[in-house]
């Protein structure tokens, strides 16, 4: 420390007259607390010093991570298990993201987290796994890899990364309904024959409300409906969170034909329950 102040003192700058002049007038502790200060910034620009959130050093970019796989495992008290693997996985269910708060920090898998990349978390998928993410709302859709835990809400099925739900369009609004598919042909390419053609589902929103309980109801109507047909379709109650409000949609499917999604909607139109609105997911 005293090499330090030495140093800067018998800098040709501190040692003109002006300078000296000027540095008898101010308190010690303040002069060396500036001089401090100036060196280790100075230090810094040397070095490359740009502050950048802890990482681990270890990651490789070329390394698969399959850190975060325990099973089971505990969150807030609460257990969670690990699914055995990913195939066929498809669930429908509200997104959410997150980004600043943990930008930079080891996702469960290892890696940094990136707020600016495409990923996202999930509480029981194995790490890691690409899904695919549709947004309902607006029908946009991207391919995400899952390499994190979350979200530990009851309401949730998937926390994406700020980058994903830009790119869903729903940035803005916090949540989002979706349809989450593993994409099979990517996560097990030995067990599924390449360029096997996707398969489609539908869906069909049979009702918006903007108080929960209206949503609910319409759902039990629908339910009632469905105990006619053999299939088994499932009736999800979905936040939508709009610029100026918030609505409750019943969203019914997936659905995996079209012939069978023509005729649940002139089910639903000859029980009057409303008009439905078809969604594609592809």
């Amino acid at each position: 420390m005293e090499s330090m102040l030495f140093n800067l003192r018998e800098s040709p700058v501190l040692r003109s007259a002006p300078m000296r002049l000027a540095l008898r007038k101010i308190p010690v502790v303040v002069v060396n607390f500036v001089l401090i200060l100036s060196q280790l910034l100075l230090s810094a620009c040397q070095t490359g010093g740009v502050y950048l959130p802890e990482i681990n050093p270890n990651i490789d970019g070329n390394k698969t991570f399959t850190r975060g796989n325990k099973s089971p495992y505990g969150v807030f008290g609460k257990s969670y298990t690990v699914l055995p693997d990913s195939l066929g996985y498809r669930e429908i269910g509200i997104a959410s993201w997150y980004g600043k708060k943990f930008h930079g920090r080891l996702t469960s898998n290892g890696e940094a987290y990136d707020m600016y990349q495409i990923s996202a978390a999930h509480k029981s998928l194995p790490l890691p796994t690409e899904v695919k993410v549709t947004n309902l709302d607006n029908g946009k859709s991207i391919m995400v890899r899952v390499n994190d835990r979350g979200p530990f809400h009851e309401d949730r099925v998937i926390d994406l990364s700020y980058q994903a739900a830009l790119a869903l369009g729903f940035v803005d609004r916090g949540t989002a309904p979706v349809v989450v598919e593993a994409v099979d042909e990517l996560n097990f390419p030995e067990r599924v024959q390449k360029h096997t053609k996707a398969l489609e589902s539908y869906y069909l929103q049979v009702g918006a409300y903007s108080k929960l309980l209206g949503a609910e109801q319409q759902q039990e109507k629908i339910l009632s409906l469905l105990a006619t047909i053999p299939a088994k379709i499932e009736v999800n109650v979905l936040q939508s969170e709009l610029t100026d409000q918030v609505l409750h949609k019943v969203w019914l499917g997936p659905i995996e034909t079209e012939t069978m999604r023509d005729e649940l909607m002139l089910k639903v139109q000859n029980a009057k329950l409303g008009h439905a609105v078809p969604v594609k997911v592809k």
